[in-house]
């Protein structure tokens, strides 16, 4: 299935789940346009970043964001940065680094309608 968006992210709670290598995470990384590979430690993470028009756009920009990852049981971390810079993170947190939940829910991101909400084109 290449479509990412359309999987459902699993629970996070099995004791056979592990982080994905490096290579894995690299060969998934295509599938989420503009979503960048970040190593904070020894852990993978996947981050993107917008500028927003105003700071209450940022907020919406968080209730759409929220609500997908709550249907999914995934959760982000969210930054509002200054009044118009929102960047998500996103990793499994119960394994220390990325699993396929993570490419999952960043591809329902991409696929959230936020053009209303944002200044320009996603930055990196």
């Amino acid at each position: 299935m290449d479509d990412l968006s359309i999987k459902k992210c699993v629970p996070c709670d099995s004791k056979d789940l592990r982080p994905m290598t490096e290579q894995a995470a690299s060969d998934l990384i295509t599938k989420v346009d503009g979503w960048n590979l970040v190593s904070e430690g020894d852990a993978l993470r996947l981050k993107k970043t917008w500028k927003v028009k105003s700071f209450t756009k940022g907020l919406e920009m968080f209730k759409l964001i929220a609500d997908v990852a709550e249907a999914e049981g995934h959760h982000p971390d969210l930054h509002l940065v200054r009044w118009n810079n929102v960047t998500v993170e996103i990793w499994t947190h119960a394994v220390g680094g990325l699993t396929e939940n993570d490419f999952i829910l960043a591809a329902k991101i991409n696929a959230l309608n936020m053009q209303h909400l944002l200044r320009r084109k996603a930055t990196n």
